[in-house]
């Protein structure tokens, strides 16, 4: 499946969790919701996958954690934040150079349309 594909299927299913419980949730709810609607479209999916630092030649576990990864291609991180800023935007792209991987989105679910809460990251 390309990427494209994968992206649009992530971000139909985010709506349809959006549509269905509005905003005002805390943040693993969605995430729970998502998950749940992305295996049902037939999609690999993990939760809570581990993101370790590189720091020179050792690698640590430092707890970091990507919310949801789509067919170990796409990052996808979930919020509920009043606006997106800047350490949102650095988180994500951070996980995306460690986990290695070129795409990802952010989705802020605090918004009353899901369209004005999504970005697409790629690196």
């Amino acid at each position: 499946m390309e990427i494209n594909q994968i992206t649009e299927k992530i971000i139909g299913c985010a709506i349809e969790v959006h549509k269905f419980l509005g905003p005002g949730l805390l943040e693993s709810a969605y995430e729970e919701c998502l998950y749940y609607e992305l295996k049902n479209c037939g999609l690999f999916v993990e939760r809570q996958k581990p993101v370790p630092i590189i720091y020179k030649e050792i690698k640590l576990e430092c707890g970091y954690r990507i919310d949801i990864l789509v067919e170990n291609k796409v990052i996808v991180e979930l919020k509920t934040v009043e606006v997106f800023n800047t350490i949102h935007e650095a988180q994500i792209l951070t996980y995306m150079k460690f986990a290695n991987k070129e795409i990802g989105l952010l989705i802020n679910f605090d918004v009353l349309l899901l369209k004005h809460g999504i970005k697409r990251f790629k690196i």
